[in-house]
């Protein structure tokens, strides 16, 4: 049976990341259709600290806890879960509770893992990898031998991005703020790197695509960025919408895709769960399958006790960060 209590990371306010405390709550209760996991490892994500801060588009009733992605094992099935096993190492997935040593979650936001994929490396693998796979493949429907544009390349889905566009058969150019990150981008596969805080990105981008444009853009800095890669889009490309790392929501000069004929198309990975199930699952098969062959891998740049996810937090909204930052209970 489930402990009673355990210790979780709770924010109690939506304010500064500083303010979530470290506490012991009441364990999660079973319902039915769920599993309960030990949690061995936590994904830390950008949108985790706008979530706390109250700066996301979701604003979840306080306190709750924080987290949408880990990794652990199965203690305790409850009724009607018939597919997985107690015992079994799993990643799980949820908007929220997973910055706690354990989470309750309905069984089909389950997926069972590989013995070759360590806790740490699974805990980082989804939300990164699997944000730039539906954004590559559902989203702009990438096709091999197109070049794909990627800001912030050395981030946790920046990074990712370059690894699967790479396993799709793109070639890729890399976008990053310094010489060190775009070293960690062409590690894991970008052929062409632009250091955007030393040469002008437009003025780049035109010469390197001969005029011709990109076809696909994956954006997750916003602000000037943004507007660079707007002017510099391919015809029928493709401006993928991930985020706005820099903190700046670009405003948008919509007879740019009028004239150039590209389109602008909004990535939201955590929607496309609920609305396309069964896509994301085939998805995350095809995520593995990769993995295993090693096409694509997961980078940890930090691991940190649960107990300091402040600490955590603010390293990756500093954009310090070269791969993904996890959590260990």
């Amino acid at each position: 049976m489930s402990e009673k209590s355990m210790k979780a990371i709770v924010c109690n306010e939506f304010g500064p990341v500083e303010n979530l405390a470290y506490k012991e709550i009441p364990a999660p209760e079973l319902k039915k259709g769920q599993v309960l996991i030990k949690v061995k490892a936590a994904g830390v994500n950008f949108p985790e600290g706008l979530l706390v801060q109250g700066l996301y588009q979701m604003k979840p009733a306080t306190p709750f806890v924080p987290g949408a992605e880990f990794s652990g094992v199965i203690s305790e099935l409850g009724e009607g879960v018939s597919h997985l096993n107690v015992g079994q190492r799993v990643i799980g997935l949820s908007m929220l509770n997973g910055f706690a040593e354990q989470v309750a979650l309905d069984a089909t936001h389950v997926l069972p893992i590989p013995e070759q994929i360590s806790f740490e490396e699974a805990a980082g693998l989804v939300t990164a990898h699997a944000t730039a796979h539906y954004g590559l493949k559902q989203r702009a429907k990438l096709q091999p031998g197109e070049t794909v544009l990627v800001t912030g390349a050395a981030g946790g889905t920046g990074l990712a991005a370059v690894q699967i566009a790479k396993a799709m058969g793109a070639k890729v150019i890399a976008v990053c703020s310094s010489e060190e990150k775009l070293q960690v981008a062409k590690d894991n596969g970008a052929d062409v790197l632009i250091n955007y805080k030393e040469k002008d990105l437009k003025s780049q981008l035109k010469e390197i695509t001969g005029g011709k444009g990109v076809d696909v853009v994956y954006e997750c800095v916003g602000g000037d960025t943004f507007g660079a890669c707007a002017r510099n889009m391919a015809w029928n490309g493709r401006l993928l919408v991930v985020g706005f790392a820099s903190g700046d929501i670009p405003k948008f000069a919509v007879n740019l895709a009028l004239v150039k004929g590209f389109s602008v198309v909004g990535v939201f990975w955590g929607s496309f769960t609920q609305h396309q199930p069964k896509d994301f699952i085939a998805n995350m098969h095809e995520l593995l399958t990769w993995y295993i062959k090693g096409d694509v891998k997961v980078v940890v740049d930090e691991v940190f006790p649960l107990a300091n996810a402040a600490d955590a937090i603010n390293k990756v909204l500093s954009r310090n960060v070269k791969g993904k930052v996890i959590l260990k209970p």
